[in-house]
């Protein structure tokens, strides 16, 4: 009895020093201090989305609390458990109504901050937006400025109070470019090129990661935003232009091996690099185009491999392999009967 005594106030004391705690730990909480346009509206959005809910969520709480305590069952209570139902259509429309008008207001708050923050919506501004071109590779980053020639690896140097029109793509497995305190994340994915414009409102290094689960080390696909005065984002540029160190065609190949690399700084970059790794994946490294074109399967490979060296045995049951299978002189020249082209896949 005296041990149940005691835990009841460590148990509420415990309770309100981490409720304590983790709202000190908020002001850490990088996505809560934005340093850009798109990031203030985005934090904006989600206070107002966590207030709408508190106007539920609290007095739910409280209610519930009131009812435990009040219908306790309390020491010599004999009392018979007899309710009686009823139903009163004033109460029905309070407990039904109000969640229904928050949700209406957060589904049109919603929609507005929606198409005002369309990572493809140019910012307004006086000043001309800096073209990045990011690349996600296994596993680094790769930034190109097409318009200064220059690219870097791993870190991310843009100017102040300057929209940036970020180009993205992939070379490699799909991913996801976030700077926290700028704004929202977006997909970086093989054959398609993706917008999204960002802007810093003053000088600072700020957190960017990749965003989406890519294999062993993507854990390590971090990267330094850094926001520079105008005159302090020109003198790096010259700076890096004048480190001779050039990206080549066969560079790139190599770059974009799958393995860890520290930061780089390039002085000039291939001329239509970012459009090229775009086009590969999209004509040349997927399936050939055309619904004409068929694709052999496993059994038709394993059906013209015995073809070609009876030796090898026989083929394994199942899946109608050796009924199906067309001869192996058939396999990559055209079929006259069907007017199809037979093609080998996955060697």
């Amino acid at each position: 009895m005296i041990t149940s005594k005691l835990m009841r106030p460590l148990t509420t004391g415990g309770v309100l020093a981490s409720t304590v705690l983790f709202a000190s730990g908020c002001k850490s909480m990088i996505v809560f201090d934005p340093k850009g346009p798109i990031g203030e509206q985005q934090r904006d959005l989600i206070y107002f989305t966590m207030l709408l809910c508190l106007i539920i969520l609290v007095p739910v709480l409280l209610i519930a609390a009131w009812i435990v305590w009040r219908y306790r069952d309390r020491k010599n209570n004999r009392a018979p458990y007899q309710p009686v139902w009823s139903h009163s259509t004033k109460l029905e429309i309070v407990w039904w109504g109000i969640p229904i008008v928050i949700i209406v207001v957060l589904a049109v708050v919603t929609a507005r901050y929606t198409y005002a923050l369309d990572p493809a919506k140019p910012i307004e501004s006086d000043k001309k937006p800096v073209t990045i071109q990011v690349t996600s590779l296994d596993w680094k980053w790769l930034f190109q400025y097409p318009e200064q020639g220059i690219a870097t690896v791993n870190y991310l140097a843009i100017p102040e109070r300057t929209p940036i029109k970020f180009e993205l793509t992939s070379d490699g497995p799909m991913n996801g470019f976030w700077v926290p305190q700028l704004g929202g994340m977006i997909y970086t994915m093989s054959g398609m090129a993706t917008t999204m414009y960002l802007q810093a409102d003053e000088p600072g290094n700020y957190m960017g990661t990749g965003a989406n689960f890519t294999g062993r080390d993507f854990a390590k696909m971090g990267f330094t935003a850094k926001a520079l005065p105008q005159k302090d984002f020109d003198r790096w540029v010259a700076d890096a232009k004048a480190s001779g160190n050039a990206l080549t065609e066969e560079g790139y190949q190599t770059l974009a091996k799958p393995g860890t690399t520290d930061r780089m700084t390039f002085a000039s970059i291939p001329s239509g690099l970012f459009e090229r790794i775009v086009h590969d994946y999209s004509m040349s490294r997927g399936a050939p185009p055309g619904y004409t074109l068929r694709a052999v399967t496993l059994s038709e490979e394993k059906k013209a491999e015995h073809t070609a060296h009876p030796k090898n045995g026989q083929l394994p049951p199942g899946n109608g392999a050796q009924k199906d299978a067309p001869d192996a002189q058939s396999l990559g020249q055209p079929d006259h009967r069907s007017g199809h082209m037979h093609l080998i896949h996955g060697k």
